[in-house]
């Protein structure tokens, strides 16, 4: 068994569960706790049978209830020093014996899954991407990407399923209420990735095996599901794919996803 299910996905909150025969982690925790138990439970899962959580960075729509959740639950925490650093509000509310230090690149595990994390381009202290492995089966995640360069790009090949950030449309980001030093921001090499970038990133990841994918961490004020479907879908077609090709899907800013066999 090796499956994926988006919790909740956008820029408003982030929470991922990726579960196998033996281990349920969660990526993030960006929501309040009580938002991650009502998911959890719905799925008819126990937050007491989580086994980690692993972060990918310490903006708050990452991290928001890391700490209660935690600590109510006594859930290991698997994070790299400089993102723990830069989350001290969070950081005060988790036991030190519930804190598991990885560096980018090297490979840890949690019970019978593998995880490699791997650096991205964004604004924050040490953010990351993750590689995850059970039985030879590779699966992806990445979002908060500022642009996707040979590096990452190289990291998500051989994935059967990859959640890949698709966070905002230009045109839309420019017409938005956003402040204009806010749209720089998204739009920076270190601030999120557009659909059309998605679209190329997915084009290139099936010709090595991508089965699979889920836009994720969808802008509310500068894109829309549809969009963001539609344009990738369009970039598929010029690169000579049909939409056969590929089982994709978007996540939800508000509801989880269906569970995803990997």
């Amino acid at each position: 068994m090796f499956k994926f299910c988006s919790l909740y996905s956008g820029s408003s909150g982030n929470s991922l569960l990726v579960q196998s025969d033996n281990a349920n982690i969660l990526v993030d925790a960006g929501v309040s706790c009580k938002k991650i138990e009502t998911a959890l439970t719905d799925l008819k899962i126990s937050p007491e049978e989580l086994d980690g959580i692993i972060i990918t960075h310490e903006h708050t729509d990452h991290v928001q209830g890391l700490g209660t959740i935690v600590k109510k639950y006594n859930i290991p925490v698997f994070v790299n020093q400089e993102t723990l650093d830069a989350m001290p509000k969070q950081r005060d509310k988790i036991p030190d014996d519930k804190i598991n230090l990885f560096k980018i690149f090297d490979y840890f595990e949690i019970n019978d899954l593998k995880i490699q994390p791997f650096e991205i381009p964004h604004d924050a202290a040490n953010p990351c991407g993750f590689n995850i492995f059970n039985n030879d089966v590779k699966m992806s995640i990445a979002t908060d990407i500022g642009d996707m360069n040979m590096n990452v790009l190289k990291r998500l090949e051989d994935s059967k399923f990859v959640l890949l950030e698709s966070n905002y449309d230009p045109e839309v980001l420019m017409c938005s209420p956003y402040p204009y030093l806010l749209k720089q921001r998204i739009a920076s090499p270190t601030g999120h990735l557009s659909n059309a970038k998605a679209g190329k990133t997915i084009s290139h990841l099936l010709k090595s095996g991508l089965q699979t994918a889920m836009l994720g961490h969808l802008s509310k004020h500068s894109n829309f599901p549809e969009l963001a479907y539609k344009t990738v879908v369009e970039e598929l077609i010029s690169n000579n794919y049909n939409e056969n090709s590929l089982k994709l899907s978007v996540a939800s800013r508000d509801s989880h996803s269906g569970i995803i066999d990997i």
